[in-house]
């Protein structure tokens, strides 16, 4: 019986989940560097932008939506002003569909394109081939990110520039929305987690600060149950924030510290077929759980209104 593998101290992806705030901060110091250098306004935001008055002093600053044609969409007829509505009440809006022929060929790109296990380059494997993985590198991996790879794929391009996308993104966050994420990753069961990993993953609430207005897509390329990592979004923490969830560098809380405040009736567990969209306004309360027996796989298409990094394009951080 081969003995299960061993995270390694530099595995990002499990200081971020296992270990204590200190220890995962420092691991994003890199990051945040890296960050702060291409793009000095970054701090200001990073600083700022977790504050609820100056989250919505900048969202006056917000610029009309420019006039154009309403071009066909993928999506059908779903209006962009009553998706825009409903994520200015409840920070999420579901009921996007990806066309079958879309998701299939997505989800076959993903199966046949070697992914990065937790953020890690040197961690390339099919995504079919994990346990082996595991053994190979000798460590937990819970996570396979595709990064600029994900281009090559016509369909996954296709979804990115659906003109319903930018139009719902122009109508929720102002005219100068654009693109800035685009991403797909596995995420993995493992019989080689400690219980205080799965703990850790699965009950991590957090909010995203990537930028001072954003607006994400997410799709479900495979079948996801309550088994299988649903994504769970806190309804109204969008456009209301605890005093002590402001005045702290910390993005992720407990379950029982978010859903204390904001509401147990607020947790929204999104599952559904593949193919299954939503979107979500990520300074929103919200974490992806652990899939316990089969992978899950997902899309994410991300819209801000600063400049974006080439980082931040794919998802990945930086790494020392």
């Amino acid at each position: 019986m081969l003995d299960a593998p061993k995270s390694k101290p530099k595995d990002l992806e499990a200081i971020a989940r296992t270990g204590g705030p200190l220890r995962r901060m420092a691991a994003r110091v890199p990051t945040y560097l890296t960050d702060l250098k291409e793009n000095p306004a970054w701090l200001p935001m990073f600083l700022l932008a977790r504050t609820m008055p100056f989250r919505r002093a900048h969202w006056l600053t917000a610029r009309p939506i420019p006039s154009s044609a309403t071009a066909p969409s993928m999506f059908g007829g779903i209006k962009a002003e009553k998706a825009a509505a409903e994520l200015r009440r409840n920070g999420i809006f579901t009921g996007l569909t990806l066309p079958p022929a879309i998701h299939e060929e997505i989800a076959r790109f993903a199966r046949e394109t070697p992914c990065f296990g937790n953020f890690e380059r040197k961690v390339e494997f099919l995504a079919g081939e994990h346990a082996e993985a595991e053994r190979r590198f000798e460590r937990t991996i819970l996570s396979g990110h595709h990064f600029e790879r994900v281009l090559q794929c016509k369909a996954a391009v296709a979804v990115q520039q659906d003109p319903l996308l930018l139009n719902i993104a122009r109508h929720y966050l102002g005219g100068e929305a654009k693109l800035i994420t685009t991403r797909t990753w596995w995420s993995f069961p493992t019989k080689s987690a400690s219980e205080a990993d799965l703990s850790r993953a699965s009950f991590k609430f957090h909010f995203d600060l990537d930028d001072w207005r954003m607006l994400k897509f997410f799709f479900y390329l495979s079948d996801v149950d309550a088994d299988a990592g649903p994504h769970v979004y806190v309804q109204g923490s969008h456009n209301r924030r605890r005093m002590k969830h402001q005045l702290t560098l910390l993005v992720g809380h407990s379950a029982e510290d978010v859903l204390g405040f904001y509401g147990k009736e607020s947790a929204v567990t999104l599952t559904g077929k593949a193919g299954t969209g939503f979107v979500e306004d990520p300074f929103g309360f919200h974490m992806g759980t652990l899939a316990k027996h089969t992978p899950r796989l997902m899309m994410e298409v991300g819209f801000g209104v600063s400049k974006p990094s080439k980082r931040r394009y794919h998802g990945e951080p930086v790494i020392r």
